[in-house]
C-alpha cells in the first residue's frame, strides 16, 4: 500500500513542537556558535595515536627505517592542528559550564588557541614516555597468558590492550587537565572493547587484563605494577559522601588501591576508598571485598556445595520446565 501523503502535512506542526522543547529543556542540547569538541576527530586522533604508538600494526604497511620518520612526521603534524583545535573547544566549553560568560564572544580575553597548542605540544612530548610503559603492558599479557604465542598476537587481537592503550593516552591528557576529550576517548573503548577505565585512574607498568570483558575501573583508583585483572572486575566506590543539601562531593578517593603483583579473578568487586588490597595478594573469583587485606593474602570464597543428579534419580523426578 502507497504512503498517504497527506499525513506529512503535520510534519511541520511536529517540527515546531520538537523545537520549542529546545527552550523548555535545554540541559541536553548545545545550541549557539560554540562547537564542542568533535567526537569523530577525537577519535581520529586516538586511530592516529594507536598508529604512532604500534607502528606497522594499524593502517599503514611496508613501513620501514627508511620511510618512518616521514609518516610519523606527517602523523605528528596533523595530530598538533588536530589537538589544538579540540582541546581549544573543550577549554572553552569547560570554561563556560563553570559559569564565565561569554567565551565565544571574539573580543574575548583568554586565547583558547594559545592555550591548547600548549598542551597539544606538551602531549605530544610524552609519546615516547607513553611507548615504554605500553611496551610493558604487552609484555605482561604475553608472560600471563600461556595461550598467547607471540607479541604480535597481543597488538593485534587483546582487547585488554586496546583499553590500556586507549586509556593511556586519556590518562596523559588528564593529568594535562585537558577536560571533556579523556572521557570521550575511555567510553569510546568501552564501547569497543567492554572495558571501562576512567582516564584519572592511576596505574602502573605491566598492567594486563585478561578476555576483560565488564572490567570496571573508577577514577580514583590506584593500581601499581604487575597487576592483572581477569573479566568482569570491578574496582568502585563503596558509597558516595554527600553535603547537607543531598549532592555528592565530588573530588574524594573513592576506589581502591591495589599494590603490586596483585591478581585479582573474574567477577570479583573491590569497593571503598580506604580499602587497599596488599602487595604478592590473590582474590579469588566473585569475592566481594570491602575492607582491606594485608600483602601476601588469599581472599576467597568457601568453596560452594553443587549438587550433581545422576541421570538415574533424575528420572524419577517430576519433568521441570525452566523456560522464562
Amino acid at each position: 500500500m502507497a504512503s498517504d501523503a497527506r499525513l506529512k502535512e503535520d510534519l511541520p506542526t511536529l517540527t515546531d513542537r520538537i523545537v520549542s522543547t529546545y527552550k523548555q529543556i535545554g540541559k541536553i542540547n548545545h545550541l549557539g556558535h560554540c562547537p564542542l569538541p568533535n567526537y569523530e576527530v577525537v577519535i581520529s586522533i586516538m586511530e592516529d595515536m594507536k598508529e604512532i604508538l604500534y607502528p606497522g600494526y594499524q593502517r599503514r604497511e611496508g613501513l620501514h627505517m627508511g620511510n618512518i620518520t616521514y609518516h610519523v612526521g606527517d602523523l605528528i603534524d596533523g595530530l598538533h592542528d588536530k589537538l589544538t583545535n579540540q582541546i581549544a573547544r573543550a577549554l572553552r566549553h569547560d570554561e563556560r559550564v563553570n559559569g564565565k560568560p561569554d567565551t565565544c564572544n571574539p573580543m574575548e580575553e583568554t586565547d583558547y588557541e594559545a592555550k591548547g597548542q600548549a598542551m597539544a605540544i606538551e602531549f605530544l612530548n610524552r609519546i615516547p614516555d607513553l611507548r615504554d610503559i605500553l611496551a610493558t603492558d604487552v609484555q605482561a599479557a604475553y608472560d600471563g597468558d600461556p595461550a598467547c604465542t607471540n607479541l604480535d598476537e597481543v597488538i593485534f587481537c587483546y582487547p585488554g590492550l586496546e583499553a590500556i592503550t586507549v586509556y593511556r593516552v586519556a590518562n596523559t591528557l588528564y593529568k594535562l587537565g585537558v577536560p571533556f576529550i579523556p572521557r570521550m576517548m575511555t567510553e569510546w573503548a568501552h564501547k569497543q572493547t567492554g572495558i571501562d577505565i576512567h582516564p584519572g585512574a592511576t596505574i602502573g607498568s605491566y598492567f594486563f587484563i585478561d578476555h576483560g570483558t565488564g572490567v570496571v575501573i573508577g577514577q580514583t583508583c590506584e593500581i601499581g605494577k604487575h597487576v592483572k585483572l581477569y573479566q568482569g572486575v570491578t574496582l568502585g566506590a563503596l558509597s558516595f559522601d554527600t553535603d547537607n543539601e543531598g549532592n555528592i562531593v565530588r573530588g574524594m578517593k573513592r576506589h581502591p588501591t591495589i599494590e603490586d603483583h596483585v591478581v585479582i579473578y573474574a567477577n570479583a568487586t573491590v569497593l571503598g576508598g580506604r580499602t587497599v588490597v596488599g602487595n604478592h595478594s590473590v582474590v579469588g573469583s566473585s569475592v566481594w571485598l570491602t575492607r582491606s587485606v594485608d600483602p601476601n593474602t588469599t581472599v576467597l570464597l568457601e568453596k560452594p556445595r553443587l549438587r550433581l543428579r545422576s541421570e538415574a534419580v533424575e528420572e524419577l523426578q517430576p519433568e521441570l520446565n525452566f523456560q522464562i
